[in-house]
């Protein structure tokens, strides 16, 4: 259920030395990179062209505390997890309320003889998955009504915001996005070789893969070219030109979903809410910059709710 995956056998290698040295040019409290031309980030724009994902819909969200007492009108969450799968994983393959990919790999990763389209197999792909994603599963033709785009943009974010601690040494979300972002947005980072494309856009890096060099030495390369970088070094609209827009889904392009790319909103995903400051980098939709207002700080603000909501 990983959202990064979504591309499956045409996906690439990440290139952390690269994605390191951009995400110390994170700022958590505006949700962009402070470069020395000015702010860029990723926005639901980039999600849509990048992925494919709608990005708007209901919020992917749901009971994660007492998980298995809420789950489907309180029906014990392991007793659905037997009726959907046919099968229950081992007390090893369990911890908490996550099972190993291992295990949905071994168990569902060849088709059975006489499956039909709606048998369920798993990629394997990360260390666990948590349960918590039996609702979607359980009404598959109702994943489409998801905004899958939101969720993956919120948790990205929190995931870099995280790393801004430096007690946190490893950087999770779909870093897959965010690469190729980074390979969309910045010629001189980008990798020879891959000039076709198709859609989605991420998938141009089909088969990208760095190498195993060592990585102090290259994140320190990284990190100088960053400081040189010039605003001509940056393509403020990368997805504006004939080629991208002859391969783009033209669902994408219609006006009631590329009005959000515009929408400074909240982003949700589960218990992670975070703010998406488009006001911050107008440049990327072909508008001028004026004096950015004060960051939003959502986590202020739902504390102050939450007060409210105490003491009426």
């Amino acid at each position: 259920m990983r959202l990064d995956d979504r591309l499956n056998d045409r996906w690439f290698r990440l290139d952390e030395p690269l994605v390191s040295a951009f995400v110390e040019r994170w700022r958590p409290e505006t949700h962009t990179f402070h470069m020395s031309f000015g702010e860029c980030t990723i926005t639901l724009q980039d999600v849509a062209y990048q992925l494919g994902l709608p990005v708007d819909g209901r919020y992917v969200s749901g009971f994660l505390t007492d998980f298995h007492v809420y789950i489907d009108g309180g029906r014990p969450a392991w007793q659905w997890f037997h009726e959907l799968l046919g099968v229950l994983p081992l007390a090893n393959q369990i911890q908490k309320f996550a099972v190993n990919c291992t295990w949905f790999q071994e168990t569902f990763g060849e088709c059975p003889e006489g499956a039909d389209e709606e048998t369920l197999f798993a990629d394997k792909s990360g260390n666990r998955i948590h349960i918590r994603w039996l609702p979607f599963v359980a009404r598959l033709e109702e994943m489409g009504s998801y905004n899958w785009g939101s969720a993956a943009l919120a948790w990205l974010y929190r995931c870099m915001c995280r790393v801004a601690n430096r007690h946190v040494v490893k950087l999770a979300g779909p870093l897959q996005l965010l690469q190729s972002w980074i390979f969309w947005r910045f010629p001189g980072f980008r990798p020879a070789g891959y000039d076709a494309f198709s859609w989605p856009l991420a998938s141009r890096w089909s088969g990208y893969n760095p190498g195993i060099s060592e990585k102090g030495p290259r994140v320190q390369m990284a990190r100088l070219k960053i400081d040189l970088l010039q605003a001509r070094d940056f393509i403020w609209m990368p997805y504006s030109t004939p080629d991208v827009l002859q391969v783009v889904h033209p669902e994408v392009l219609e006006p009631r979903h590329t009005m959000l790319w515009w929408c400074v909103t909240s982003l949700i995903y589960f218990a992670v809410v975070e703010w998406h400051q488009v006001d911050r980098v107008l440049p990327q939709f072909g508008g001028v910059q004026p004096p950015p207002h004060p960051a939003l700080n959502i986590d202020f603000l739902m504390s102050q709710e939450a007060s409210e909501r105490l003491c009426p």
